[in-house]
């Protein structure tokens, strides 16, 4: 199967890549220009076409003779001045990449949203995660949807955050009583449910959750996290208030570690209902410390 890829060079983008190459597909990436050297391991195997998303016109008949679009573009934050926006990327891009598949003649079509995506969520990223999913369930495309919980890997930019400041300083500062539970999934679960799914009738028309087999209190993330290095966390609570408005004030500013809306939507937890992925897709879960300890240690 030929598979029109975007979101390549990124995190669970790498991994995905990866699989799909080890399953035997074949892979047009579009690629920002000056990003296909993230992709050097395999720029003699795959097809790339340089183009943005959010730029309907460099869409035009590049998406034709493929099989299949996989989107998994996204982003956690965003860089108004760039014009990096949720509106822009989440919907846009998708509704634009939608309307070129359809166009061109792709009907399968297996989107990457995520866990808490809701119309009357409190953030723009869950608001225009859930427009492009309901975009793409009235396209008439032949769809599958994935909402993801946080994604844990080598590369991430959630278990490797914390991990470098316990290497440093031994303390993590944590927003509000720490309770607030996660469900933190493994990107080869991911990703494996992204491939399986390339050729299965079964799963046309239809929206996943996707959490790992433990719903786990932030607390314990970072216990986990301290023990697979050996080194104790001394956790610092910091009032949740107190964070949103440093957010507010400061999250602008790419440097700053977190923003207003990724405390919302930390403060209300990310858990699903994991059994009926992984019943779907017979993948064995990976296990929060096992899997970190793989890249950790």
């Amino acid at each position: 199967m030929k598979v029109f890829l975007t979101g390549s060079t990124g995190f669970v983008g790498k991994q995905l890549l990866k699989d799909l190459m080890e399953n035997r597909h074949k892979v047009k990436c579009l690629v920002r220009k000056g990003s296909e050297h993230k992709l050097e391991k395999y720029i003699n195997t795959i097809e790339i076409e340089y183009g943005d998303i959010t730029n309907i016109h460099c869409l035009e008949n590049i998406i034709k003779g493929c099989d299949a679009v996989i989107n998994i573009v996204g982003i956690i934050r965003e860089i108004r001045g760039n014009k990096i926006t949720f509106e822009r990327l989440h919907y846009e891009g998708t509704r634009n990449l939608a309307v070129e598949a359809k166009k061109q003649g792709v009907s399968r079509f297996i989107q990457m949203s995520s866990l808490g995506a809701n119309k009357e969520g409190k953030t723009q990223y869950q608001q225009t995660k859930y427009r492009a999913e309901d975009f793409i369930r009235n396209s008439g495309l032949d769809y599958t949807i994935f909402r993801p919980s946080i994604i844990f890997g080598k590369e991430d930019n959630f278990v490797n955050i914390f991990a470098n400041m316990l290497k440093i300083q031994q303390f993590i500062p944590v927003i509000g009583d720490g309770k607030y539970k996660m469900q933190p999934v493994a990107v080869e679960n991911v990703s494996a449910a992204f491939v399986n799914s390339l050729e299965r009738k079964d799963t046309i028309g239809k929206l996943f959750e996707v959490g790992g087999p433990e719903k786990i209190e932030f607390n314990e993330i970072i216990n986990i996290i301290g023990k697979v290095l050996c080194l104790p966390p001394y956790k610092i609570c910091v009032p949740a208030w107190i964070m949103s408005n440093l957010a507010e004030m400061f999250d602008w500013i790419p440097v700053f570690p977190v923003t207003k809306d990724q405390i919302t939507m930390l403060l209300e937890g990310n858990t699903c209902n994991e059994k009926p992925f992984f019943d779907h897709f017979k993948i064995p879960p990976v296990f929060f410390e096992e899997g970190i300890a793989k890249y950790l240690s």
